[in-house]
């Protein structure tokens, strides 16, 4: 499976972006997938997930502000985010929850104050 993650920009502090994340080569039916970010200088970090059923979570961060969905028809998954804050700003990535695919472009989400 490719991932190709798609969406960013720049965006003022209280504004909205919607992330997609396209996958390729292969279904992801069935597999529980996952939002990660990657701050500058900082480690890579769970975001939220979605299982195949919809149930989502997210990290207590952006818990109110960040919605996950998927569509399999389309074979992507899409993270609204509102409510933009400067440390929202990152490079986003999609992958499944137990990292079972290669990482593939991220998409880069800056968020200005």
């Amino acid at each position: 499976v490719q991932l190709q993650a798609s969406g960013g920009g720049l965006v003022q502090a209280g504004g909205s972006l919607r992330l997609s994340c396209a996958a390729s080569g292969s279904s992801f039916s069935g597999v529980v997938m996952a939002w990660y970010r990657q701050a500058p200088g900082k480690q890579r970090e769970l975001v939220g997930l979605i299982t195949s059923g919809g149930t989502t979570n997210y990290i207590n961060s952006v818990k109110g502000r960040f919605t996950i969905s998927r569509d399999g028809a389309k074979n992507t998954v899409y993270l609204q985010m509102n409510s933009l804050k400067s440390e929202d700003t990152a490079t986003y990535y999609c992958n499944a929850y137990d990292l079972r695919f290669d990482w593939g472009q991220g998409t880069l989400v800056t968020v200005s104050s």
